[in-house]
């Protein structure tokens, strides 16, 4: 199974990245995932269940720990062949 997160990580700052984005930036990047899209407004990673869930797990716990105070996220299975094509 393939799975999609998009995941954004507050407080906003428009000036400079904080603490917890760039940690979150630095999970799914290290993560052995297939894609990986990151924005100021934000972020999309996409590949298999398992690597998926287990950097959603450090996502959540280093972001956390460098200073999040909220952090919105959706998981999405990708439908068979649809990679790279938008909604699911």
């Amino acid at each position: 199974m393939r799975l999609r997160v998009e995941f954004t990580t507050e407080p906003f700052d428009l000036d400079e990245a904080p603490a917890h984005a760039v940690v979150a930036r630095e999970v799914v990047e290290a993560a052995e995932l297939d894609a990986v899209d990151v924005g100021p407004f934000g972020n999309t990673a996409e590949g298999g269940a398992d690597q998926v869930l287990a950097a959603v797990d450090a996502l959540l716990r280093r972001s956390l720990a460098a200073g999040a105070t909220r952090i919105s996220l959706q998981v999405n299975v990708v439908a068979a062949g649809a990679e790279g094509q938008g909604e699911r």
